[in-house]
């Protein structure tokens, strides 16, 4: 699989899997919304998920990459 370069991704998360109770883990997709790379998925797994996933589907976002490992910010303003 290939990683994602280095740098902030505006995306929308468009799939949610839930993992694990325990853990509160889950597999996001997210889809590029701007940029060079618009329109690409992305998959992410997110660990310690003080939310339920459903409240997360749709909902705007930031993947910031740094040094190849991701870091997702919710928009919980919309």
């Amino acid at each position: 699989m290939e990683t994602i370069p280095d740098g902030d991704y505006d995306v929308l998360v468009v799939d949610v899997e839930a993992g694990e109770e325990e853990t509160h883990s889950a597999r996001i997709d997210l889809v590029i919304v701007s940029g060079e790379r618009k329109g690409e998925v992305v998959s992410v797994r997110a660990g310690g998920l003080a939310r339920n996933t459903t409240e997360i589907l749709g909902l705007p976002a930031t993947l910031r990459v740094a040094g190849g490992v991701p870091h997702l910010v919710l928009d919980d303003s919309v």
